[in-house]
């Protein structure tokens, strides 16, 4: 049996002299000096007793190693298990402490705060550091290039994701060999990589986003990327003409905007730029198609499902939605207590059915039976329509859906036309505790420099836009709204910080 994820993401097809990491600003790596760097790290890891099915825990800085090391765990039948490089001592103990990793890998400089984790759970330490000094790579300098890959199956854990944990604790996401490879391969052919892509690789890897959409579709591709630790807007600009995509979050294409480079000259050679992982504001896409001539193309997906749906890559992209549903991908807009089918054009949950969609919450199998449906569709949580055309609009989470008075409030109706005034950068809609309505519809503004928006101005432009109901009961001006390192507005610390506003 084959290793059903690792013989596909780097498959003996792909020419071995073929560059993966372009040079610069790091050096370069080709297919074949990645397949035996695999091998190496993948010796250290059976040397050290991980065994197929074990986990491996990893938070460490973005490096061409950290790469290395999930394809080694993939090559050796292990699970990765990645964590978010921002997670406190405390945040890490819960991870490991639940999901029991026979090793847990950070950089050099967090090791003891590790080793005290790791002797609570039962698990060994070891390190990984950009400058490649950590003991894993030392170990791998002595290891042999040629490993026999561990086979695994479609079926197979290979990895699982902690999400956001916004309400309660995090949850462990099973994805396996299948829902990784199937989903790449979809977006492959949707997103017309080939061989000769090079991609601006400039997000995270311990996401979804950066690791298992960026990373994969171009070794799916036998394509290549230039490697950046983190994303600079005068950085990327001077590097596009080396390459032909980008996949960002919508706060990259906002600070692209703000950028005196950003023009048609400068993006001449790149073909396409994705946005993910928070919605982008109808206004940066419009802003972006008029300074540069290409529409952003914008995708939904979650750390459960990886992505399912995406706007058209040769038909119209639609500014504030996400497109159709990916081939494979069932999508349906449902009634949140009942799971009936809601009638076209009407706002329900979302949910999906796919070889993208995860096998289920670590060690949670209550909660796994109580996101499914009886059919196999799975409840994201998000609140959406589908148009007439077909495009799916994502309306907001449906745990920020506003109740006051009774009446159900969506935020991003709401946002929308606050974010259409003048002066306003973005907003955030929240509910808040309320004695007469329940919740009292609040919104968190972000105004432009020098702009003279006020509160009155506000309610004044939304008193003929919006039912009564709707209107917000107050408007707060903030610098900043609260993100995590994906971009998304972490409505749950506004809602804490406000809270006793209506209070008395």
């Amino acid at each position: 049996m084959a290793n059903y994820l690792f013989d596909r993401l780097l498959s003996p097809a792909v020419p071995p002299d073929r560059p993966f990491i372009q040079p610069g600003p790091g050096p370069g790596l080709d297919y074949g000096a990645l397949r035996r760097a695999t091998g190496r790290l993948a010796h250290v890891l059976a040397g050290l007793g991980v065994l197929p099915g074990d986990r491996v825990a990893v938070q460490v800085d973005k490096s061409v190693d950290a790469l290395v090391l999930y394809l080694a765990c993939v090559r050796a039948g292990a699970v990765f298990l990645p964590l978010n490089t921002g997670y406190t001592p405390a945040e890490v103990d819960y991870f490991v402490g639940d999901a029991r990793p026979r090793l847990l890998v950070t950089g050099s400089g967090g090791a003891a705060a590790a080793r005290d984790i790791a002797a609570r759970h039962g698990a060994r330490v070891e390190t990984l550091d950009p400058a490649g000094t950590g003991s894993l790579q030392v170990a791998a300098e002595a290891a042999p290039d040629d490993f026999a890959t561990v086979p695994r199956g479609a079926e197979d854990l290979a990895a699982i994701l902690y999400t956001s944990g916004t309400t309660g604790r995090s949850k462990g996401a099973m994805l396996s060999h299948a829902n990784l490879a199937s989903n790449a391969e979809t977006l492959v052919d949707y997103w017309r990589f080939t061989a000769g892509d090079v991609l601006i690789h400039a997000l995270p890897i311990f996401h979804t986003h950066g690791l298992f959409v960026a990373t994969n579709v171009i070794l799916l591709a036998g394509a290549s990327m230039i490697f950046l630790a983190r994303f600079d807007a005068g950085e990327v600009l001077s590097l596009m003409p080396r390459a032909t995509c980008l996949m960002g979050v919508p706060t990259f294409y906002t600070r692209l905007v703000d950028h005196p480079g950003l023009d048609r000259a400068a993006v001449s050679g790149m073909r396409l730029f994705i946005s993910g992982s928070a919605p982008l504001l109808a206004e940066t896409h419009r802003d972006f198609a008029a300074r540069t001539g290409h529409a952003i193309l914008e995708r939904y997906g979650m750390t459960e499902t990886n992505m399912n749906t995406s706007n058209p890559y040769d038909r119209e992209r639609v500014p504030g939605t996400v497109g159709f549903p990916l081939p494979g991908v069932a999508l349906r807009i449902a009634d949140p207590e009942s799971g009936a089918a809601m009638a076209p054009g009407a706002i329900g949950m979302i949910e999906v059915k796919g070889p993208n969609v995860f096998k289920g919450y670590w060690q949670m199998p209550e909660k796994t039976a109580a996101e499914f449906r009886p059919d196999g569709f799975f409840i994201t949580g998000d609140l959406g329509r589908v148009d007439e055309r077909g495009y799916v609009h994502i309306v907001g989470r449906g745990k920020d859906l506003v109740i006051s008075g009774g009446f159900n409030v969506y935020p991003k109706e709401v946002e929308g036309e606050i974010d259409a005034l003048p002066g306003v950068i973005e907003s955030a809609v929240i509910g808040l505790p309320h004695a007469d309505f329940g919740e009292g519809v609040t919104a968190v503004v972000v105004r432009r420099k020098g702009a003279d928006v006020t509160e009155a101005a506000v309610l004044d432009a939304l008193a003929e836009r919006l039912a009564k109901f709707k209107q917000p009961k107050a408007v707060i001006f903030v610098d900043d709204l609260p993100r995590n390192t994906m971009g998304k507005v972490q409505k749950n610390i506004l809602r804490e910080t406000y809270k006793g506003l209506y209070a008395g």
